[in-house]
C-alpha cells in the first residue's frame, strides 16, 4: 500500500516493486530501462526513442495493469540540489534509513550483506 518506490536494484526487484504499490501509486527507477518520457526529455532522435519506448514496454504495461505509474529517473549530481537534500537532512525534515553501517576494511562483507536482499535501508560503508 505504498505511494512511491523508488527502484535502484536488478530487474526482479523492479517487478516486485509493482506489488507494493496502492493504485495511483508511483514506481520511479533509476536503473532501468529508460522510459519514452526520458527519450524525450533528452532530445534523443526517433529510432533511439522508438527503442527506448521498446526496452520498457513490458514494465510500463504491467505497470498500467495495476493502475501505477511508471517512470525512468536519470540521475547526475547537482552541487545546489545537493546542498538543498544535505540541508533537509540536517535540519530532520527527511531521515535517510541507514540499515548497517560498515568500516572499509570490512567493503567486501557490505557486498555480501547487500546482494542477500536483506537490507532495509541504505548500507553505508565508513571511509574515514
Amino acid at each position: 500500500g505504498y505511494d512511491v518506490v523508488l527502484n535502484s536494484q536488478d530487474a526482479k526487484t523492479l517487478e516486485k516493486s509493482l506489488n507494493v504499490l496502492k493504485p495511483g501509486g508511483k514506481l520511479i527507477s533509476i536503473s532501468g530501462p529508460p522510459d519514452p518520457e526520458f527519450a524525450r526529455k533528452q532530445g534523443l532522435n526517433v529510432a533511439l526513442r522508438l527503442v527506448l519506448r521498446f526496452l520498457s514496454r513490458g514494465i510500463r504495461a504491467r505497470a498500467r495493469r495495476r493502475g501505477v505509474k511508471f517512470s525512468f529517473l536519470f540521475m547526475w549530481a547537482q552541487g545546489e540540489q545537493l546542498s538543498k537534500i544535505a540541508s533537509l537532512i540536517e535540519s530532520g525534515a527527511i531521515r535517510p534509513v541507514v540499515d548497517r553501517v560498515f568500516p572499509f576494511e570490512a567493503t567486501n562483507e557490505a557486498l555480501a550483506y547487500v546482494e542477500t536482499g536483506r537490507a532495509k535501508g541504505k548500507v553505508v560503508i565508513k571511509v574515514r
